[in-house]
C-alpha cells in the first residue's frame, strides 16, 4: 500500500503527468485531466500501482466522466533535438493547452513544471512529489498518459517486430538491449540516449 493518502479532489484542479521519460525508444506522452468529484471513477491511483488491465479499464471511464482531458505526444526525433527534459516539458505544455475547460490550479507530478505562458496568471501551478499517489487528478493523468503510450508502443511492435516493443515499451531491458545490438536502432529509437549511441558507434566500427 502507498504511504500517501489521496487529498480531497476539487473540480478546479487540473492534474498533469507524463509517461516515457526513461525508454530508449518511442515518444514521451503527457496528459492533463480535470476530474469531476461527483462522477470520479473508483480505483484511480498511481498508474504504476495498477496492472495493465486495470489501467485499460479505467482509461475510458476517466475520459467519459472527466470535465476535460487532453493527451500530447512528443516523438523521438524531437526528444533528440531538444533533450528529454525539454521534450517532457513541451508535452505537458501541449496537454494543458488542449484543455478548454476553465480551471484554477495545475498540479504537476514531480518537482519541476513547465511554464504556461499562453495562459499565465489565469491559474496557480504546483508541483507535487509522488503526486500520482496523492492527487486523483494527477493519478488520472498518469493512467491516460501510460495507456496511450503503451498503445503506441504496441503499434510500433507490429511495424518493427524484431525489438519486442510490446513487451518492454522501449525500456532498456536485456531483451531490448540485445535486439538493439543485433539490429541497430530503428526509426523510433532515441539516438541521443547512450545505449543507442553505442549501438550506432558499434555498427559503424563493424562496417
Amino acid at each position: 500500500m502507498s504511504r500517501y493518502a489521496m487529498m480531497p479532489l476539487t473540480a478546479t484542479q487540473l492534474g498533469v503527468d507524463e509517461a516515457g521519460r526513461g525508454p530508449l525508444a518511442g515518444p514521451v506522452v503527457a496528459a492533463a485531466v480535470m476530474l469531476d468529484p461527483a462522477t470520479q471513477p473508483d480505483g484511480i491511483t498511481d498508474s504504476k500501482r495498477l496492472s495493465a488491465l486495470q489501467r485499460e479499464r479505467l482509461a475510458p471511464l476517466i475520459k467519459q466522466h472527466a470535465l476535460a482531458w487532453h493527451i500530447a505526444v512528443v516523438d523521438a526525433r524531437q526528444i533528440d533535438t531538444i533533450n528529454i527534459l525539454q521534450a517532457t516539458m513541451s508535452a505537458m505544455q501541449q496537454a494543458v493547452a488542449g484543455i478548454q475547460h476553465a480551471f484554477g490550479e495545475i498540479l504537476v507530478d514531480g518537482n519541476r513544471a513547465p511554464e504556461f505562458p499562453e495562459r499565465a496568471c489565469a491559474f496557480d501551478v504546483r508541483t507535487v512529489v509522488k503526486g500520482d499517489a496523492r492527487h486523483a487528478a494527477i493519478a488520472a493523468a498518469s493512467i491516460l498518459a501510460k495507456t496511450h503510450r503503451d498503445a503506441l508502443m504496441a503499434e510500433y511492435a507490429e511495424r518493427w517486430p524484431a525489438y519486442g516493443f510490446a513487451a518492454h515499451k522501449g525500456y532498456p531491458t536485456p531483451r531490448h538491449l540485445d535486439a538493439l545490438e543485433l539490429h541497430g536502432p530503428c526509426e523510433i529509437h532515441r539516438r541521443s540516449f547512450a545505449p543507442v549511441r553505442r549501438a550506432i558507434a558499434e555498427a559503424g566500427d563493424s562496417g
